[in-house]
């Protein structure tokens, strides 16, 4: 049996009713049954897994115990597993194999942590619907028809499809909090520093953390005691202290101060979403929380900023990907009659050139032509065009207008400079109260395909999580119960909190999935 929550099978496993092979052979008879449907694992590291909990039972019989141990956890893609694949999503990395473990592998192995596989995700995080990978859509684990959210939206499928009993995700604009919600599963994004970025892929380095995702908030806390610390490998986690964040669930919440930032409830806000997070206000009220409106101001500038320094970013990570020393290198024959085909056409456009009479167009297209002829150039062209899918294409595009000459005062800079203001917005906010309380999104799942033509549309999915991310706050989403339209569509609430205060946003979350009805 592989219990619900992983708090449930370490009480069976405390009580010999189970073992962690049994537990790990559960999870992958699931796997197998369901993952050809849904997509959510890209790998299984079968033998791996076994091996594993056989050696954690084998340490257990001799009364060494471990937090994590009987754990079955998967891993998204972009988190490094020494000698196991590490594609991102990406034709780019098709082949890639991981040389070490990231450090979040190493802690929560050390803990008993058991890693059954390599979750599906958007192809580099870039996505909001889990359609972008080039190894196919993650399917919504209650409707084959909707997205699970992105980009963990494979992580989040597999926890809430009963795969694992909990998984790793990233959060760069909400990559946890989102397909969290979508999928009705518990996911945190630790303040930025909190957890090692060590063996993660980056997209945009100042945006990225690393969190789980589980079935309870018990679960996600157990999971943070071993995932958060210092490390040096990383300069910017951040020397703060690690609590049990196990301690701060199931006290009450007298006394909790609690925010409702107005611009989060305005225009956009799915009618019947809004009522159910205001049915656990008023719960929350019940149980003697303070409630009281709070004002973050510049939150509607909070996508178009993100877009701009996230993919400046991107632009900048992804420059590496050159086709020579790692990732898609383009096939030779491929890439001359690209070759080919481009001479052709500066050739013909040459002749027109030359026959109108225009010598600076001349001149610019021979310069061409001498760049051209460059195989290096050529691989290096060819090989991206291959190897990088659309929305990738389009981060990167981005990001570079963004930082070229006549262009980076106009945005890169502006754009940091209004990021030090959303996050003096929240540093303000937690001065009258302990924890926010928000929508995680602003509808439940979408069809697949319905947003793919608007990336806008898409971006706006997460206009509820990028906030945090510009600000580095700690953000929690938990499942509040299923659409009123749509009652095979969770919903989630969103919780932010101070920095470094993840245990301040688990003692309300605990509380606050404890009043949905089961």
């Amino acid at each position: 049996m592989s219990y619900s929550t992983f708090a449930e099978a370490r009480a069976a496993l405390s009580n010999d009713e189970t073992s962690c092979e049994a537990l790990v052979s559960s999870y992958l008879e699931r796997i197998e049954a369901r993952n050809d449907a849904v997509n959510a694992f890209l790998t299984v590291d079968r033998d791996g897994a076994l091996n594993h909990a056989r050696y954690l039972d084998s340490q257990l019989e001799r009364g060494n115990d471990r937090p994590l141990a009987g754990l079955v956890l998967g891993v998204k893609d972009m988190i490094a597993i020494k000698n196991q694949a590490l594609t991102c999503g990406s034709r780019m990395l098709e082949d890639f194999t991981s040389l070490y473990d990231a450090h979040v592998i190493e802690q929560l192995r050390e803990a008993g942590a058991i890693f059954v596989g390599k979750t599906n995700c958007d192809e580099f995080g870039m996505g909001s619907s889990n359609e972008t990978s080039y190894f196919g859509p993650v399917q919504h684990p209650e409707h084959e028809d909707y997205v699970p959210g992105g980009s963990s939206g494979g992580s989040a499928a597999a926890v809430a499809d009963g795969m694992c009993h909990a998984a790793l995700g990233t959060d760069t604009g909400g990559s946890v909090r989102q397909p969290a919600a979508f999928c009705g599963v518990v996911g945190l994004k630790p303040t930025y520093g909190r957890v090692s970025r060590y063996g993660l892929v980056s997209y945009a380095s100042s945006f990225d953390t690393i969190g789980p995702m589980g079935r309870s908030v018990e679960d996600v806390a157990l999971l943070l005691n071993a995932l958060a610390g210092p490390d040096t490998r990383d300069a910017t986690s951040a020397e703060v202290q690690v609590p049990d964040y196990t301690r701060a669930l199931g006290r009450s919440v007298e006394g909790v101060r609690i925010g409702l930032p107005e611009e989060y409830f305005a225009e956009g806000l799915d009618p019947d979403i809004r009522r159910m997070i205001e049915a656990q206000v008023e719960q929350l009220r019940d149980q003697g929380a303070e409630v009281q409106s709070v004002s973050l101001p510049h939150t509607e500038y909070g996508i178009a900023t993100y877009y701009v320094l996230a993919t400046a970013e991107a632009s900048s990570n992804l420059s590496r990907y050159d086709g020579v020393r790692y990732g898609h290198r383009a096939d030779l024959e491929t890439m001359q009659a690209a070759i080919k085909e481009e001479h052709e056409a500066l050739h013909e456009q040459l002749g027109t050139a030359q026959s109108n009479g225009d010598a600076e167009r001349v001149a610019q297209l021979q310069d061409q032509l001498d760049t051209q002829s460059d195989l290096l150039r050529a691989l290096y062209v060819q090989s991206r065009t291959e190897g990088f899918g659309d929305e990738v294409k389009r981060r990167i595009m981005l990001g570079t207008y963004a930082l070229s000459a006549g262009h980076y005062d106009k945005y890169y800079e502006k754009a940091q400079r209004v990021r030090t203001l959303i996050r003096h917005d929240f540093l303000q906010a937690f001065e009258d109260v302990d924890v926010l309380l928000t929508p995680a999104t602003p509808t439940p799942a979408f069809q697949r395909g319905e947003k793919t033509a608007d990336p806008l549309q898409m971006y706006l999915s997460d206009v509820y999580t990028v906030p945090a991310n510009l600000a580095g706050v700690p953000g929690l989403s938990v499942p509040i119960g299923t659409h009123p339209d749509a009652p095979h569509l969770p919903v989630g609430a969103q919780l932010l909190a101070a920095p470094f205060d993840e245990a301040g946003l688990l003692h309300v979350g605990d509380a606050l999935m404890k009043n949905v009805p089961a």
